[in-house]
C-alpha cells in the first residue's frame, strides 16, 4: 500500500528532473538584426527658374456696343434689307428698313411752297420799304423841318415780320426734309442683327422697336479676378493706357481654339456680393469679317477661359502641389537617403504648383511622391 502511494509522487518527480534536463540541453535562437522599411519615392532637384504669374478666370463673349433700333417716323414698312434678319451682317450707312415716305414727301412739298411764299413776301417788303425811305427823302426836300421818320413810316417792323416768316418756313422745310430721311433707317455701324422685331407690311409708331443689333468691331468679356489674385497683376498700366495681354479659349466640337485679346479696363469696384473685381477683356474683329483669315470666329454668348498676363515673380522654385505635406512642408533626401522635412516660403499656389522663394537650398532633392505619416530620418529608396 505504502509503494502505490509513492509511485505517483516518484513518476511526477522524474518527470520535471527530465523536463529541467531538457531544458537546459536547448540552444538560445540566433539573434538577426531587421533594418527598418525604406519608402520607395520619386525625387526631384529644386532648381530657381524664372516665372511669370498668369492669373485665370472665366467669362461670357459680350458685345461692346448694344442698340434697340427704334422707329423714327410713324407709317408702314415697305422695304427691308436682305441682312435685317437676325444673325445678319451689315456695314456702317447700310440701308435697313424703308417706311412709307408718301406723306412725308407731301410735308416737304408744302414746306417748300411756304418757303417760296415766304420769299416772295420779303422781296414784297423789302420794296415796300424802299419805297417808304424814298417817299421820306422827297418830303424833306418839300418840308425841311418835317421831323424824323417812325419805323413805321419806313416800314421796318413789316420788313421784320417778313425776314421771320421766312425763317419759320425755313425751320418747316428743314424739319419735313429730316421726317422724310427718318423714313430710311440705316446701320448706325458695322455690326449684326441680333433680334428681328418688324418686317414688311407692319405698322409702326415713332418710337416702335425695330430690331436690337449688335456691333462686331471689337467683342468684350468681363472677367473675375479675386482680390488676392489681383496682387499679380498691374493693374496701374491699364491706368496708363498700357493694356494687358490675354489669351482667352473655348472648346467648340471637342477642339480647344484660342484668341489673342487686351484687358483695357476695369470696372473700378468690387462687387458687394462675390468680392471680385471685373476686368473688361477687348477681343478686336471677333467674326473675322475684316480679315481673310480662315480662324474660327468667336461668337457672342460663347463662354470662354482666359489667362491673364500678370507681374514678373522673380526666380522661384517651383514645386508640384501634392509634393507639400499639409501644405507646408517639403520632404528633402539628404545624406543615407534619409528624409527630413522643411517648412517653406509659399508666394502664390495654382491648380499644379507652389510658387516657392525661400526655406530650401538650391539643388536640394525632395520627395515628389506624397508620403503617409512621414518621419524624420526614414529611409527611402529612388523608384528608378
Amino acid at each position: 500500500m505504502k509503494i502505490k502511494s509513492i509511485l505517483p509522487v516518484v513518476i511526477l518527480l522524474a518527470f520535471v528532473g527530465l523536463s529541467g534536463v531538457l531544458m537546459n540541453a536547448r540552444q538560445a535562437p540566433e539573434k538577426i538584426a531587421v533594418e527598418p522599411p525604406s519608402l520607395l519615392v520619386d525625387i526631384a532637384t529644386a532648381n530657381r527658374q524664372p516665372v511669370e504669374f498668369s492669373i485665370s478666370s472665366q467669362g461670357t463673349v459680350g458685345a461692346r456696343t448694344q442698340t434697340s433700333l427704334m422707329a423714327e417716323a410713324s407709317g408702314q414698312i415697305i422695304e427691308v434689307s436682305e441682312a435685317f434678319v437676325s444673325g445678319g451682317f451689315f456695314n456702317t450707312g447700310d440701308v435697313l428698313v424703308r417706311i412709307d415716305p408718301r406723306n412725308y414727301q407731301s410735308a416737304v412739298k408744302r414746306a417748300r411752297a411756304n418757303v417760296a411764299k415766304a420769299e416772295t413776301l420779303l422781296a414784297k417788303e423789302s420794296a415796300l420799304a424802299g419805297y417808304a425811305k424814298e417817299d421820306y427823302k422827297r418830303l424833306l426836300k418839300l418840308k425841311p423841318g418835317t421831323g424824323p421818320a417812325s419805323a413805321l413810316t419806313l416800314r421796318k417792323p413789316q420788313l421784320l415780320e417778313a425776314v421771320a416768316e421766312l425763317q419759320f418756313a425755313e425751320a418747316e422745310l428743314e424739319k419735313a426734309e429730316g421726317d422724310l430721311d427718318r423714313t430710311v433707317i440705316r446701320a448706325p455701324y458695322m455690326g449684326m442683327v441680333l433680334e428681328k422685331r418688324a418686317d414688311v407690311g407692319q405698322f409702326v409708331n415713332m418710337g416702335s422697336a425695330l430690331a436690337t443689333t449688335v456691333a462686331v468691331d471689337v467683342a468684350e468679356i468681363r472677367l473675375p479676378v479675386t482680390q488676392r489674385d489681383l496682387a499679380f497683376l498691374d493693374i496701374s498700366k491699364i491706368r496708363r493706357g498700357d493694356p494687358l495681354p490675354v489669351v482667352v479659349s473655348a472648346e467648340l466640337g471637342g477642339t480647344n481654339f484660342t484668341w489673342q485679346g487686351q484687358i483695357t479696363r476695369s470696372e473700378g469696384v468690387f462687387d458687394t456680393t462675390s468680392r471680385v473685381l471685373y476686368l473688361v477683356a477687348q477681343i478686336q474683329d471677333p467674326y473675322q469679317l475684316l480679315s481673310e483669315s480662315e480662324a474660327i470666329p468667336l461668337l457672342i454668348g460663347t463662354y470662354v477661359s482666359a489667362e491673364i498676363t500678370g507681374r514678373s515673380g522673380g526666380d522661384l522654385f517651383l514645386i508640384p502641389r501634392h509634393s507639400l505635406h499639409r501644405g507646408k512642408t517639403l520632404w528633402l533626401v539628404v545624406d543615407q537617403q534619409q528624409i527630413q522635412p522643411k517648412d517653406v516660403s509659399i508666394v502664390r499656389s495654382d491648380e499644379s504648383f507652389y510658387y516657392i522663394d525661400g526655406g530650401i537650398p538650391e539643388g536640394a532633392q525632395y520627395c515628389v511622391t506624397p508620403l503617409d505619416k512621414p518621419l524624420p530620418g526614414q529611409k527611402v529608396r529612388v523608384n528608378g
